[in-house]
């Protein structure tokens, strides 16, 4: 199959990620009296809905191309978030409750006397920039060389992953790690001079996140649909037979998880400028778990229904914890079992049965990874 026809589909969802957010950019500053302007509460939800979208096109990449059914993807999402979260809380200075233009309020209430050693530089916003992206990429290098090397695999490799994420959530949590513990971080004022606050800024971080988005989507493509990407879908049908063929499917997984890793850890900074906090709970098991159902429901292996099943999924959250608070978890399952039974290939995989003059942009048919069952 022909790699450019194949993932049309991703530059097309590029191109209306960055029309849409341009749409909600501009109308968020129109004039409160405006039928169609857009509230400063619909602008955070689709800031967060866009570095969803990042963390389940990470998901994607490792388990709808190369078999890892990940379960720890949040732990990148969430160490992004921090790296950002530093430089954020750097930049509130003497503006703090406690007027202290070195240590963070939190620091300062723990009664901390100077800065730890891994906070140096991260008031500047390159530091930060560089923590956002080196620290998740070593974390993911060496969980997925010492994995990868030894062969883990099925589901023994995604109750690893959940213990990574779960053991750092569980060290965040403490006041003595330096992240502020519980509260985590918050109360950030403004971004590179740029107030946090501002219709303007928030109308351009939220452009600013359709371009990343783009920009990412636009990158698995090329990575995912070149011969890089048929070496992946071969390790993830037949890694046997790959391996006996000459190649080095851990090496091929190992590049997959890092880069992966690294797109989420994007998501994850994103996240925070919008939101506005960032805490120990984002590294909860039970958040990559939800990033799985994004990308199962949306179809996994096709870069376009990581996107549109994590914006979907989210907006259904909103809406449904509003009228029936009760039950969205039950729902939230119940998708997954229909899906699941129903709709084996997601969203993207009822694009198979339209019939169509030039070739659908779904990936081959996802087979079950060696060492799972069907």
């Amino acid at each position: 199959m022909n790699a450019s026809l194949s993932f049309r589909g991703a530059s097309v969802t590029a191109v209306i990620v960055v029309l849409l957010t341009g749409v909600l950019a501009v109308g968020s500053l129109l004039p409160a009296s405006s039928p169609v302007q857009v509230s400063p509460f619909i602008m955070t939800l689709a800031g967060k809905y866009l570095a969803y979208a990042m963390l389940a096109l990470a998901v994607d990449l490792v388990w709808g191309f190369a078999g890892i059914l990940t379960l720890g993807h949040a732990a990148f999402f969430a160490l992004g978030g921090y790296a950002m979260g530093m430089y954020l809380v750097r930049e509130i200075g003497a503006r703090g409750v406690y007027g202290n233009a070195d240590l963070p309020d939190f620091m300062v209430f723990l009664s901390w006397k100077s800065l730890p050693w891994y906070w140096w530089g991260s008031d500047h916003f390159p530091v930060a920039l560089a923590l956002m992206l080196v620290v998740p990429a070593a974390l993911a290098g060496l969980f997925g060389w010492l994995a990868f090397r030894s062969r883990v695999s099925g589901v023994y490799l995604s109750i690893i992953t959940q213990a990574l994420t779960y053991a750092l959530m569980l060290a965040f949590f403490q006041n003595g790690f330096g992240f502020g513990g519980n509260n985590g971080l918050t109360d950030f004022k403004d971004i590179l001079g740029f107030d946090l606050h501002s219709s303007y800024t928030r109308a351009g971080m939220l452009f600013i996140s359709g371009l990343i988005l783009a920009g990412a989507l636009l990158a698995g493509r090329y990575v995912v649909g070149g011969r890089f990407g048929s070496l992946l879908i071969a390790v993830r049908d037949a890694e046997s037979r790959t391996r006996f063929l000459g190649y080095r499917p851990e090496q091929m997984k190992l590049l997959v998880w890092v880069f992966s890793a690294i797109i989420a850890a994007i998501g994850g900074a994103l996240y925070v400028i919008q939101v506005g906090i960032i805490n120990p709970g984002e590294f909860a098991p039970a958040n990559s778990i939800e990033a799985v159902i994004w990308v199962a429901v949306g179809g996994r292996g096709t870069l376009s229904g990581a996107v549109i099943g994590a914006i979907l999924v989210n907006l259904g959250k909103t809406l449904f914890t509003a009228w029936l608070p009760e039950m969205w978890l039950y729902g939230l399952g119940a998708l997954f079992m229909a899906t699941t039974l129903f709709l084996p290939q997601g969203l993207m995989g009822l694009m198979r049965h339209i019939p169509k003059k030039r070739p659908s942009e779904v990936t081959p048919e996802v087979t079950s990874p060696e060492g799972e069952e069907a």
